[in-house]
C-alpha cells in the first residue's frame, strides 16, 4: 500500500474515545524474549461517522508522558532522542482510511497512516472480534499494530531490542448522545 486514497465524505458525528476508560499501550521484546511493556498514559481519538455511513478513526499518543511503569531509567529512555524522541515528536499520530463499521464486530485489519518521529508509513491495526453487542460502550475495542521501529528511526538498541513495536488500544468510548 503506497498512497492512501483520499476520503470524499464529510463527518455527520464524531465519536470521542473515553480517555479514562480506555488504555493505550506499546510491548517491545528484548533479544532475549523479556517482554517490556509501555503506556501512554495521556491521549486523545475520535472516531468519525461518515455521511455514507463508513467510519474513520483518529489517534494521538503523546510522548512526553510514555511510562514503563516501575522502571524510572527505561521510562527516560523511551521519551528521550534514542526512541519516541519526545522533545523533537512530541505526538504519534494514526489516521485510518474510512472502513465499514461491521469490521469492529467482526474483527479485521483497519488500514492507515502512522506518523511516528516525523516519518510517515501505511500500516494496518487488526482489531479483534467484538466481545459484546455495543463494542466500545459495553466492553473494550481491542485492536493491536505491530511495526518495525527501524523504519521509523528508532535503530538504536538493536542487539538488545527486538525491531518490533506492538501498540495495544483497548478502546471506550463516550456515551453518545441520545437522538
Amino acid at each position: 500500500m503506497s498512497a492512501l486514497p483520499p476520503v470524499h465524505a464529510t463527518p455527520k458525528q464524531v465519536l470521542e474515545l473515553d480517555t479514562a476508560r480506555s488504555r493505550f499501550g506499546f510491548e517491545i521484546r528484548t533479544r532475549l524474549g523479556q517482554r517490556i511493556e509501555g503506556v501512554f498514559p495521556r491521549f486523545e481519538g475520535r472516531i468519525e461517522v461518515l455521511s455514507d455511513g463508513r467510519h474513520q478513526v483518529h489517534l494521538r499518543m503523546f510522548t512526553g508522558y510514555v511510562e514503563i511503569p516501575g522502571k524510572e531509567r527505561y521510562t527516560g529512555w523511551m521519551r528521550g532522542e534514542e526512541f519516541f524522541d519526545a522533545g523533537r515528536y512530541p505526538v504519534v499520530e494514526f489516521d485510518s482510511i474510512p472502513y465499514h463499521p461491521e469490521l469492529v464486530e467482526k474483527g479485521g485489519g483497519i488500514q492507515g497512516r502512522l506518523i511516528l518521529r516525523g516519518v510517515s508509513h501505511p500500516e494496518t491495526l487488526q482489531v479483534e472480534p467484538a466481545a459484546c453487542p455495543r463494542a466500545g460502550y459495553d466492553c473494550d475495542v481491542v485492536s493491536r499494530g505491530t511495526v518495525q521501529r527501524g523504519r521509523y528511526g528508532m535503530d538504536s538498541w538493536q542487539l538488545a531490542l527486538s525491531d518490533r513495536v506492538t501498540f495495544v488500544l483497548r478502546a471506550r468510548l463516550n456515551e453518545a448522545p441520545k437522538p
